[in-house]
């Protein structure tokens, strides 16, 4: 699981490496892949704005003296993300995304879940950036869930909707 950079890195890391290593994972889960050109500027405000509207993670991510302010504003290195949008790799993956992610490029993250052997895109409506730690964080931790259950079921899901009236 990997989110942001995080994402970044790890699906560069499956295009990249044998799916021959020892540690070669069964699947993947990439959340908040960022897209390319300018990142965030501004103040505190407006990362944490870009990132979520949770309230509580908002606080947690302002009391804690570890986290950089600012580190929203680099450019994600170009050669990482056209690995990771470029990347092939075989294994199931979950590609999750805030429909308000204003780093995300939702046209190149579509485009790779459609080029992907076992990719499944998820948008979460409402969602920012940071979409594990935002007010829809229950509905993404059910979504995961949905993902893995999937896996132990040669990538059918356990629950779907026939029918709605809404």
């Amino acid at each position: 699981m990997g989110s942001d950079l995080g994402a970044a890195g790890l699906a560069a890391l499956l295009a990249t490496a044998s799916s021959l290593a020892a540690w070669w994972p069964q699947a993947a889960v990439l959340a908040g892949l960022p897209g390319n050109g300018s990142r965030a500027g501004g103040g505190w405000e407006d990362e944490l704005d870009m990132r979520t509207h949770c309230p509580t993670h908002r606080g947690v991510l302002t009391g804690d003296a570890a986290v950089e302010r600012g580190a929203l504003a680099g450019a994600v290195p170009r050669e990482l993300l056209d690995a990771a949008y470029e990347s092939a790799a075989e294994i199931p993956q979950l590609l999750l995304v805030g429909e308000a992610d204003p780093l995300a490029d939702r046209d190149a993250i579509a485009r790779a879940a459609k080029t992907l052997p076992r990719a499944w895109l998820t948008v979460v409506r409402g969602a920012h950036h940071d979409v594990l730690n935002d007010l829809q964080h229950r509905s993404v931790a059910a979504e995961i869930v949905t993902f893995l259950e999937a896996l132990r079921n040669e990538l059918v899901p356990a629950v779907t909707v026939e029918t709605s009236a809404w």
